[in-house]
């Protein structure tokens, strides 16, 4: 059987799963070992390319009130693999090529694949996920396996959490920072696991563009930025934009020096791992004295006052 995978979410969980060899094809955005080792054949006109947040989102809205993507196959590639399943996903257009562009792509190939839409809308949807993904390689126990273990990690976070009856935490989570865009779909649910609450969030549903008056008058305790395909220094480039703001010195979180900046894929690449990791992480900045951050996720943030990992005194 030939896979190919048209989001890195579902490229990184064939992974974790130990499925690779099943998987042929993948987009330019995938993991770097899967870039390593496999066809890319999804692409974007931005690929390579350096835009700000602000020119980023005008290009965005432009192509989506043309009616047009960013996105495109090479359709050359693709019929040399002749993939049996293509998974795609129809969350959000703007992040990843959707399912209408695919097949649209497909529909010229001799041979025709199984479109798989991987559409998660929360946690448990993206858990969920990696068994729709495993099934439809005929590998359904491999998911249950990976899964046990990802909810052993969670299930500790939140034992430690009632046992210390802790409080939640006042958070805000920014998707992007020019304009400011709140969380949305799975995030918020992360932030809860982790022990904390977004009340200006949108669960299990699109993030929005969210008025910087209403952050004020919400005034977190943390303040978490994680701009969708952003590193963590491509990021703090852009930090100026939120200290220029006014009332921005006034808010608890900044006073208190808890402003982090993460990187984007705990958060909007929906793999089950990778979500795991940014829970363990937001539990650690939430309440670091209970949680250490995990040694493999020091490289993933950094507290925006000291500009470096954030260790745990």
């Amino acid at each position: 059987m030939k896979s190919c995978s048209f989001l890195p979410a579902a490229t990184q969980m064939i992974y974790d799963m130990g499925l690779q060899h099943l998987l042929h094809g993948i987009t330019f955005e995938c993991p770097q070992q899967a870039l390593d080792e496999k066809a890319k054949v999804v692409r974007c006109v931005l690929e390579g390319k350096q835009y700000s947040s602000i020119e980023i989102d005008k290009i965005f809205s432009a192509s989506k009130a043309q009616g047009k993507s960013l996105y495109y196959v090479d359709e050359e590639l693709l019929q040399q693999i002749q993939p049996d399943i293509i998974f795609t996903q129809d969350v959000c257009e703007v992040c990843q090529i959707d399912t209408q562009c695919t097949a649209a792509a497909v529909a010229k190939l001799e041979k025709q694949p199984q479109l798989i839409p991987l559409t998660p809308q929360n946690l448990d949807d993206v858990f969920y996920t990696a068994v729709t993904i495993a099934k439809a390689l005929e590998q359904e126990e491999a998911a249950y396996k990976y899964l046990a273990e990802l909810q052993n990690r969670i299930n500790t976070i939140l034992d430690k959490l009632r046992q210390h009856r802790m409080p939640l935490k006042r958070v805000s989570l920014f998707e992007w920072i020019e304009p400011i865009y709140n969380c949305g779909h799975w995030i918020p649910f992360q932030i809860a696991q982790a022990g904390g609450i977004d009340m200006l969030s949108n669960p299990a549903s699109d993030s929005i563009v969210t008025a910087w008056d209403k952050i004020v008058k919400y005034d977190p305790e943390v303040i978490i930025v994680a701009p969708c395909g952003f590193e963590v220094k491509r990021s703090l480039e852009e930090m100026h934009l939120l200290g220029e703001k006014q009332d921005w010195k006034r808010l608890q979180a900044v006073q208190s020096k808890n402003v982090f900046v993460l990187h984007y894929d705990l958060f909007t690449q929906p793999s089950a791992s990778t979500l795991t990791d940014g829970i363990e992480l937001l539990a650690a900045l939430f309440h670091p004295e209970l949680f250490d951050v995990p040694t493999h996720l020091q490289h993933k943030f950094v507290n925006f006052f000291s500009q470096y990992s954030y260790v745990q005194a």
